[in-house]
């Protein structure tokens, strides 16, 4: 076992949100802006600070009502979400193994406890660090180094997993071990290895090699 404490990013890393993340973009900007955009455009900025800059680089003068339109429609689409493939089993081998979880994501608390609702694996994660919880969002290092205080961690004998670019350069900033993973396909593999993170993986399985 190499890290005791490992922290989690949500989206796309626990849950696999990928897809609704992105109708709910696309309907949003369709709604309020009247236009199409690629699907790179409208998850360029995802696991980055959060929701409200996703819409500013799309359109700085309608985050508003961007995001309420967003919100209206992704809400009801956790109805149908899953846990990625494999992630249930390696997090609670991971608590049998006496690790320290922690989740830290960009999302609002009260978005994170309606996809727990759906996705019943809150009660591995000891804490739960939420976007509206901080004043810095990732990439700043400050919600992962509150998840480890929280769990009276040392910052650089802790790992933080995540799926997106933000991700490994949070956990670098924060003097954290960076972990990419490939399974949520919001962000591609070779954005990923252009952070240089400490490692890569394309599996759930696979993180209990590394960690």
């Amino acid at each position: 076992m190499r890290f005791e404490t490992i922290l989690f990013d949500l989206d796309g890393t626990v849950v696999d949100s990928g897809a609704i993340i992105l109708a709910s973009m696309r309907h949003a900007t369709r709604e309020v802006l009247g236009r199409d955009y690629s699907d790179e455009e409208l998850l360029q900025a995802v696991g980055g600070p959060g929701l409200e800059a996703q819409m500013s680089a799309l359109a700085p003068h309608d985050v508003d009502r961007l995001v309420d339109v967003y919100r209206a429609h992704n809400e009801p689409l956790h109805d149908d979400l899953e846990a990625c493939a494999g992630i249930e089993d390696v997090l609670v081998r991971m608590r049998e193994e006496g690790r320290r979880l922690g989740l830290v994501t960009a999302k609002r608390r009260s978005t994170v406890e309606l996809a727990f609702a759906r996705v019943p694996l809150g009660h591995l994660f000891e804490t739960v660090v939420g976007g509206d919880e901080t004043d810095r969002h990732k990439p700043d290092p400050e919600p992962l180094l509150l998840g480890a205080e929280r769990l009276d961690a040392d910052p650089t004998e802790t790992a933080y997993v995540g799926d997106s670019p933000f991700d490994v350069r949070a956990a670098k900033a924060a003097g954290m071990f960076a972990v990419a993973v490939t399974w949520g396909r919001i962000h591609d593999r070779a954005r990923l290895e252009a952070e240089e993170p400490d490692a890569i993986v394309d599996s759930a399985e696979e993180l209990l090699g590394v960690l």
